[in-house]
């Protein structure tokens, strides 16, 4: 065993280590954002402002959920992750039997997620506020 090992071992340094390592752990949860819930906002197109709602739920790096679909319908995400205040999705919309795939991407706050979202190389600007539970 090599010498540095043996001695940090030896002198009790690795329950000191994984205490740290623990506390680390728990320090960087503490900095996800929190962006479970319902939050909602409005997409400006050259047709007007388009009202878009979503319902998150992060559970680690997995986020799940749905956006609200024009018809009012519930879509589902796919795809989603969360990596401290960033998070990502998609969903998949059908016009007709011919689906539309739209990808999210954001950054979480309090009180607000700005996403960037790309439909078919286009891209476009969202802010969605929580809504009140």
């Amino acid at each position: 065993m090599n010498h540095f090992i043996s001695n940090f071992l030896r002198t009790g340094s690795s329950g000191r280590f994984l205490g740290l390592a623990a506390a680390l752990l728990l320090a960087v949860s503490a900095f996800a954002a929190d962006v479970d819930g319902k939050w909602a906002g409005t997409v400006s197109t050259p047709n007007g402002d388009i009202p878009q709602a979503f319902t998150f739920k992060a559970d680690g790096a997995t986020l799940t959920g749905s956006m609200t679909g024009m018809d009012g319908a519930q879509i589902a995400i796919k795809d989603g992750k969360v990596d401290g205040a960033n998070i990502s999705f998609s969903v998949t919309l059908d016009f007709g039997g011919m689906p539309f795939t739209l990808s999210f991407k954001g950054v979480v706050a309090a009180d607000q997620i700005k996403l960037t979202g790309d439909a078919a190389g286009q891209a476009f600007q969202l802010v969605v506020k929580k809504a009140a539970s």
